[in-house]
């Protein structure tokens, strides 16, 4: 039963969003033919336009931290709530039914997972100059972790970071870095110890994206945008104060931000991708294709409209456990493996229904459009942890399997 304190918050959280958003269009109808019929995942937008969807995003979360909720379960001190993962939670419910700036580029990976690690690891200055930048949209940060030989094996870290006095300079790669065009800040795993155990020698550092040697280059990807970078470090000089945790401990913090990462990445959204697994869409295009008729694909719907029914349900259970005091289990990482699954299966189920409508734009509305989130498939069977990754953590963590043997060449690899 909800509280007398969620009503009251609900009710706050409606009276500032009256004041300052119009009500949401209608999510859920399907009227065919009519509307953005866009399918992207990521985004495909002009330079220009880019740049001012961006600025939206960073001016509606000013207004968000200005009037309480740009960081409700944050410290007060940093200009947060102080309250629970349930209020959270429960303002992006209330958020969800008004037509806002979307705000991912800076909360996905900002504010979902380099923010707290900020919180838990840096140094109380470092906390003071950058989370209420990052939490009022001034400042954007990115995850610089995988690198071209360290991928989901993030312990293989080669980016090398030597002291210099009171300085660390920084030499490497880093490779697939989300919104790292954007940034002004990033969370950079390094190499300080090449004699320790792989985990036990890497140490993180924060470090501001203007520094001289920090270079980066957008990754063209199929669907034609440029979501993802590389990053070149050559000779970046970084004070110690910027190291976040111990020297050789930055696997610690890699964790913090690996464990805020599975709960960022780990349900089906709304708008386009929403579409993708939504029952009225999904039966319309199939009416609209003529192939409503077809038993066996009817099948194939009907088990996917029933594996994403069950993680809704699992997304569900882990709010549950919220409310109730309890850190969520497992379900995180199950949401966050189905998550992908899910829209793969329907970006391939869909493809089937439209043959090859799907590769050839014929004008009809609804049907080209699905070759964006059939492109993105494969990048979000990798992003938040390659499935292969995902899969071995439930199997040795959460059912107790033994892992999997290592060969000596796969040692020699990884050493």
């Amino acid at each position: 039963m909800e509280s007398d304190d969620m009503r009251d918050f609900a009710a706050e959280a409606r009276r500032f969003l009256d004041a300052h958003v119009a009500k949401a269009p209608d999510r859920t109808a399907v009227t065919w033919g009519e509307g953005d019929d866009s399918m992207a995942y990521f985004s495909s937008l002009p330079p220009e336009e880019e740049r001012e969807f961006v600025q939206r995003a960073r001016e509606w979360q000013r207004i968000r931290y200005e009037n309480g909720f740009g960081w409700i379960t944050g410290p007060v001190e940093y200009g947060g709530r102080g309250l629970t993962p349930v209020h959270d939670l429960l303002y992006d419910a209330v958020e969800s039914e008004y037509d806002v700036a979307d705000t991912g580029v800076l909360s996905v990976i900002g504010l979902g997972m380099i923010g707290p690690t900020i919180l838990a690891h840096a140094q109380p200055h470092i906390r003071d100059r950058w989370l209420p930048a990052m939490y009022r949209g001034d400042a954007i940060a990115c995850q610089l972790f995988s690198e071209p030989g360290a991928g989901s094996d993030l312990a293989s870290v080669a980016t090398r970071a030597v002291r210099e006095g009171h300085d660390w300079v920084l030499n490497g790669q880093k490779v697939w870095t989300s919104v790292a065009q954007h940034s002004q800040i990033g969370l950079a795993l390094t190499r300080t110890n090449s004699d320790a155990p792989k985990h036990r020698g890497i140490t993180a550092f924060l470090v501001p994206m203007d520094t001289p040697g920090v270079e980066v280059r957008p990754l063209r990807q199929m669907t034609g945008g440029a979501d993802f970078n590389e990053v070149f470090l050559t000779d970046v000089r970084i004070p110690d104060d910027h190291r976040l945790g111990e020297v050789d401990g930055g696997w610690t913090v890699a964790l913090t931000t690996l464990m805020n990462e599975r709960a960022t990445v780990g349900s089906e959204g709304v708008g386009p991708v929403g579409a993708a697994l939504s029952p009225d869409h999904l039966s319309a295009l199939m009416r609209a294709t003529w192939t409503w008729d077809d038993r066996a694909l009817r099948a194939r719907l009907a088990e996917l409209l029933v594996d994403a029914l069950a993680t809704e349900h699992l997304n569900a259970r882990a709010l549950r456990k919220l409310r109730g005091g309890v850190a969520p289990g497992p379900e995180m990482s199950v949401s966050k493996l189905m998550y992908g699954q899910n829209l793969t299966r329907a970006a391939h189920f869909v493809s089937d229904v439209l043959g090859p409508r799907i590769i050839a734009d014929t004008g009809q509305w609804g049907t080209y459009a699905w070759t964006e989130l059939l492109l993105a498939t494969p990048a979000l069977r990798i992003l938040g942890g390659t499935e292969e990754i995902m899969k071995n953590i439930l199997a040795e963590r959460v059912l107790g399997l033994p892992k999997e043997p290592v060969t000596t060449a796969a040692k020699e690899v990884r050493s």
